[in-house]
């Protein structure tokens, strides 16, 4: 008998949640998808990069070229907030509007703009962000967000190096170079196949060799050769051009990682792989377990963090558009109250404070 990962069966939680979210879709009369303010919302990130973009091909000296580049990739970082994360959970296009078949090649052709001038291959982070996290966050040895590695301690299971002791102050470092390193690092793993990632066989065959190589070339092509090709047509050195690169891209990282970087730390539990197989609680409860929500100030920030910041609602509806996420966690509270299970809102300062709390109780000498 093959014993499962997540007990069979709902839960009262599971059953009391699935109702009071069909109610509520059922009472507005909405579905589970973007919604056109929100398709607005992407054209105008998109044209207000596009716009950046063509200010800094155009700038006449060295500093307005800086700035408006600089601008370019955040915004394109902004835009991946917002459509490629919903992109890869498939809430962006309604298949019941479109088909399966259809719905499936839009959002993967959208995932694919959005990620281009960050350099990462969208096609491997969503079965990463998908496949490997979403079920298994905090799981040591399941979450590949959660991996061992040389740099932090991220739970209580791992190996502790001297350094790690000062990973609370060098932490926004490893944030800058989070996502150049999923792009050149765990992007090329995953398709030389050294990866889980990899073996689950995203971008099958020649084709998806090509499509891969393409969309590196056409990344490095837009996002440097093109710049410094015209900026040395106004005397400006190449040298520009790839500095500003490296400062644009480790920006888009830090906004990106800061609006997540603690959503898993602050006070949450954190897990080895069950000996039986089979976890203590539903996936629904690990999601409440291991993650938190966190409100901006002023709170119609919000409209532009694409739900990062209802981390732990996302954990509990992944198939949802992150349009809906206040609303959800308005009903969801309440009901994991009843249940005696947590469901923690924290400030943006309150989240930070819990982060550099955990990154000095992992890197600490003694017990943790």
């Amino acid at each position: 008998m093959t014993t499962r990962f997540w007990p069979t069966g709902e839960s009262a939680f599971d059953i009391a949640l699935r109702e009071a979210a069909g109610a509520y879709l059922r009472e507005a009369g909405d579905h589970r998808y973007a919604n056109a303010r929100h398709w607005m919302k992407g054209a105008v990130l998109l044209a207000a990069a596009a716009g950046s973009g063509a200010l800094a091909l155009t700038a006449d000296g060295s500093m307005r070229f800086m700035v408006s580049y600089i601008a370019c990739v955040m915004l394109f970082a902004l835009l991946a907030v917002n459509v490629l994360h919903d992109a890869a959970h498939g809430t962006l296009v309604d298949p019941m509007r479109t088909s399966r078949a259809a719905s499936r090649h839009w959002q993967a052709l959208i995932a694919r703009v959005a990620a281009l001038p960050l350099g990462i291959e969208p096609a491997y982070w969503r079965v990463r962000h998908v496949e490997f996290h979403h079920p298994y966050a905090n799981i040591e040895g399941r979450d590949l967000d959660m991996e061992e590695n040389f740099f932090l301690c991220q739970t209580p299971f791992q190996k502790r190096r001297a350094h790690h002791r000062c990973q609370h102050l060098y932490w926004p470092l490893i944030a800058a170079l989070s996502m150049p390193y999923v792009g050149w690092v765990y992007d090329w793993s995953d398709r030389l196949g050294l990866t889980p990632v990899g073996k689950r066989r995203a971008l099958r065959g020649a084709g998806g060799w090509l499509l891969f190589v393409a969309t590196k070339l056409a990344h490095f092509a837009l996002m440097l050769v093109l710049p410094a090709w015209i900026l040395s047509r106004m005397g400006i050195g190449w040298s520009a051009a790839l500095g500003t690169y490296v400062v644009a891209q480790m920006a888009a990282s830090c906004l990106v990682v800061g609006l997540l970087l603690g959503t898993h730390w602050a006070d949450v539990a954190f897990y080895r792989e069950p000996p039986g197989g089979t976890m203590p609680h539903g996936r629904r409860e690990h999601g409440l377990y291991t993650a938190v929500d966190w409100l901006p100030r002023p709170r119609w920030i919000g409209f532009w963090l694409g739900g990062l910041h209802r981390h732990a609602t996302h954990h509990l509806f992944p198939s949802w558009h992150h349009r809906h996420c206040d609303a959800l966690a308005a009903l969801a509270a309440p009901i994991a109250a009843r249940h005696g299970l947590p469901y923690r809102v924290l400030t943006y300062r309150e989240l930070i404070a819990a982060q550099q709390r955990f990154l000095k109780r992992m890197g600490a000498p003694g017990p943790r």
